[in-house]
């Protein structure tokens, strides 16, 4: 198995155990990070996302509908059903995740691990904030903000320097990665993307990845 597969098995792992070891009850805690669903849902979401990929079910991938409709077929199974659905598609997902561009498999990794930390932080269960799929969705999203042609922005990060985007640097942001990477799709308020060191000054607005993304209104606390 290649980087893309290895680090998301590893991913899905990780969320089991996390979900495993969670009363029943707390699944159904609304997800602060994902305000319109349930840790249930994100976790239908994750499942989802496997089972339409390996089944080709690709009309509209990645829009609201996409994703929402993932959660709706999903609701009101058990947490069993659906890690067992997970064990299913999971590993043949993780195949397929070497067999296409790396730029596509980033991008599921990146939404992977969005949704792994959204479920650790509805939970109250951080963790895994240098893991191999946070390096990968890390190069991923600097790598797109390139590709889309964002303003550029030079990083500085404990893992080192990275310049993201179009054209010359119009600003420089220290922050620990993590916390970059979870302001880039809207785990982060302004006043918290604020706080990150800028150079000349702050401009929040510019770490958003996409158009699909919003800063929060107020901090996540995670």
């Amino acid at each position: 198995m290649g980087e893309f597969g290895d680090a998301y098995r590893q991913l899905r792992e990780r969320v089991r155990a996390v979900v495993r070891e969670t009363r029943d009850d707390r699944l159904d805690r609304p997800s602060p990070a994902t305000p319109r669903w349930t840790v249930h849902d994100v976790l239908a979401h994750l499942v989802g996302v496997t089972a339409d990929a390996v089944e080709g079910r690709l009309d509209g991938v990645a829009t609201d509908a996409w994703t929402q409709a993932q959660v709706d077929r999903r609701r009101g199974r058990t947490v069993g059903e659906l890690l067992a659905e997970w064990d299913d598609y999971g590993p043949r997902f993780e195949a397929l995740m070497d067999a296409v561009p790396p730029a596509v498999s980033g991008q599921a990794v990146f939404d992977a691990v969005t949704h792994e930390h959204d479920l650790r932080c509805a939970l109250g269960r951080p963790g895994a904030r240098d893991s191999a799929a946070v390096v990968i969705a890390w190069d991923w999203i600097v790598a797109a903000r390139t590709r889309g042609g964002a303003p550029a922005l030079r990083f500085v990060t404990e893992a080192g320097e990275a310049v993201s985007g179009a054209g010359a640097p119009v600003a420089t942001v220290r922050a620990p990665r993590f916390d970059l990477l979870r302001a880039v799709s809207g785990r982060r308020s302004a006043s918290e993307i604020a706080g990150f060191g800028w150079d000349p000054r702050p401009a929040p607005e510019l770490l958003l990845a996409a158009p699909i993304f919003t800063m929060r209104d107020e901090p996540l606390g995670e």
